[in-house]
Parts: structure tokens; C-alpha cells; sequence
């Protein structure tokens, strides 16, 4: 018995799974693109070590505010929302160079990350320290689990920055970055 298949067919395959990879690409690229692994960018609420060498009066660790800045002694306040660690210390060394401080070597790391919010049908909702290759159900582990009404099997997640919520369902690995909303609902019987 000989297998064939039709050119027709052949491309109408080809063509799918052509396009299942662009699915799976553009996931894969929007999941990175909030990756804590990846180039984290700082919003308010993180926390960042900042080290300066040779001066231990400005080193220390300083959160990024509500204005998007951080202020650091001698420096002033400086722009951070949006920027990358290397980019902050880019900004305050340009910050320091200007004043008394000579050819400064600045390191800048993320101490602490904003937090996560989960709300909805679990024990104890609120907001919730960020730890990296958290997933959804860590969180809602965090919280305490689920109430007796809680829909378990999807869930809602925005994510910080994103103006809508996205459904997932709760036997997906699903991440969570910080400054996420995590939402619960309730099911109907």
C-alpha cells in the first residue's frame, strides 16, 4: 500500500504549520518581552542596590517612587521608570560626573521587585512580594488557595503595563511578573 499525498494537500499542510510556528513565536516573544530574566525594566515600587565605588554615602538601596525616579545623594533625582539597570547606572554616573564626584563607578541591581496583586475568589487576596519563576498558581498558593466559589479552572492576568486582562486556565504553567493583577472568578453553578 503506497502513501501519497497531493501537492494541494501538501501545501495546505505545509502552509499550517507554517503558521502554527508564527503562533508559537509570537508567544514565546511576548513572554519574554516581560521577562525578569531578560532586560527587566524598572517601574515603581522596585527596589535597586545602588553601589558607587570609593563613596559609601551614596551607596545603598534606593525605590523607585511614584514619579518614576529614584533620588540619590549628590545626584539629585534621577529617571528610572522604563530604564534597565545598565541604563540607570549610565544616568547616574552622568548624574554624579556633573557634580563633585570624579570619574564615578556606579553598579546598579534590582534589590527587591514590585509586587504582585491577586484578587478575586481566594482565601486571602492583596498584594504580594515578587519572587522570579513565579507562576499562577504559586500565587494563589500565596494567598491562601482558593474559596469554595472560585472558578478553578481559568483565570484572569493583566499585566503590568497592559490596559486589558487576558484568560488563561489554570493548568497552564503561566508566569507572573511584577506589578501583574491575577483574577479569580467565581463559577456558576
Amino acid at each position: 500500500m503506497k502513501f501519497r499525498i497531493s501537492l494541494p494537500r501538501m501545501t495546505l499542510f505545509v502552509f499550517a504549520a507554517f503558521v502554527l510556528s508564527l503562533f508559537a513565536l509570537n508567544a514565546v516573544q511576548a513572554e519574554k518581552s516581560f521577562s525578569p530574566s531578560g532586560p527587566y525594566l524598572l517601574g515603581p515600587n522596585d527596589k535597586v542596590r545602588v553601589k558607587v565605588y570609593g563613596e559609601p554615602d551614596i551607596t545603598g538601596e534606593y525605590e523607585v517612587d511614584s514619579n518614576g525616579s529614584v533620588s540619590i545623594p549628590l545626584a539629585g533625582r534621577v529617571q528610572a521608570v522604563g530604564k534597565t539597570t545598565k541604563q540607570l547606572e549610565g544616568a547616574i554616573r552622568a548624574a554624579l560626573a556633573k557634580g563633585i564626584v570624579r570619574d564615578p563607578r556606579v553598579n546598579v541591581d534590582v534589590a527587591t521587585y514590585r509586587p504582585y496583586y491577586i484578587l478575586g475568589e481566594v482565601k486571602n487576596s492583596g498584594e504580594y512580594p515578587y519572587k522570579v519563576g513565579l507562576t499562577i498558581m504559586d500565587a494563589v498558593a500565596a494567598a491562601g488557595g482558593f474559596t469554595y466559589r472560585a472558578n478553578e479552572h481559568k483565570v484572569y492576568l493583566r499585566r503590568a503595563g497592559v490596559g486589558r486582562e487576558e484568560e488563561y486556565t489554570l493548568n497552564a504553567p503561566v508566569l507572573v511578573y511584577p506589578g501583574d493583577n491575577i483574577r479569580i472568578p467565581e463559577r456558576y453553578f
